[in-house]
């Protein structure tokens, strides 16, 4: 029998939405590994697997913050507990000097940005710990972008009018076209992609879901000479739904990204999108 605990039943629950007994029984399958369970369960076809492996249930704001140039910019989420605090002046107030101290400051990773000094004799860190106790909640910060060079701008989107922005999106370009960067930020916020271009793509990745697509078309009984063909088809589609440049275009779905940045002689050098709690 396979070494798994209840604990490992509850948190593969989680991560997949499965039933309790396909839990139980992608872990024997996968010997107690999780990630091998998830993957056990993406073959056997349970629903929405890929989209609950990162789902959280939290709260909070993203903040961007731009130069007049647009030369440079920053995005910060923060998140804290209920939306009854996210929506507060006092919780707004907080990402906003985050914000602004990223932007100034240009932390090299999010350690740095914690532990550097946001206010005399006061790291972010202990700001952080700060509002946690004057609004009475977890407050969280765990990420952020900062870009400079070429052409920096932002996006925020939000989900409800009385909420703050829930998704936001900071883009670079190697050159400004402010039309073409908030057209593709645009796009970033609504199509939700995870890589730039293929090359972005971690090859254990792409190895995974060609893995899974083999194993997924077996169990659907495809015939073994149908298989390489039916493997790559399927890779190829991960590409296009993942990859920014593989997308087709929100405002016009007979182009791809590229095809859209080509003919508007731009380059996409980077983007980063967050939303918040996922």
């Amino acid at each position: 029998m396979a070494n798994f605990t209840a604990a490992d039943v509850k948190k593969l629950r989680e991560l997949s939405g499965a039933g309790m007994m396909d839990c139980k029984k992608a872990l024997e399958e996968a010997e107690g590994d999780v990630a091998k369970a998830v993957e056990f369960l993406r073959v056997k076809g349970q629903k929405g697997v890929a989209k609950r492996e990162s789902r959280t249930a939290e709260n909070g704001a993203v903040v961007a913050l731009i130069a007049e140039d647009n030369a440079s910019g920053v995005l910060v989420e923060l998140k804290c507990e209920t939306d009854f605090v996210a929506k507060g002046d006092k919780f707004q107030a907080v990402a906003d000097a985050i914000a602004q101290h990223v932007f100034d400051t240009a932390p090299a990773d999010l350690a740095a940005l914690l532990d550097s000094e946001i206010e005399p004799g006061k790291s972010v860190k202990v700001y952080v710990d700060e509002a946690n106790a004057n609004l009475g909640e977890k407050i969280v910060l765990d990420r952020y972008a900062r870009y400079e060079g070429g052409y920096v701008a932002s996006y925020l989107h939000r989900t409800s009018p009385d909420l703050p922005p829930q998704v936001g999106v900071l883009v670079q370009l190697e050159k400004e076209n402010a039309q073409v960067a908030k057209d593709v930020a645009q796009h970033i916020a609504a199509f939700g992609p995870r890589f730039l271009s293929r090359d972005a793509v971690a090859a254990d990745v792409v190895e995974s879901e060609r893995r899974i697509a083999e194993a997924t078309a077996r169990e659907e009984g495809k015939p073994e000479a149908a298989l390489p063909r039916i493997v790559e088809g399927r890779v190829n589609g991960f590409f296009k739904e993942n990859v920014l440049l593989d997308q087709a275009f929100a405002k016009d779905n007979k182009k791809t990204v590229q095809k859209v940045l080509t003919e508007a002689g731009a380059t996409l050098t980077a983007f980063a999108r967050f939303r918040v709690g996922a």
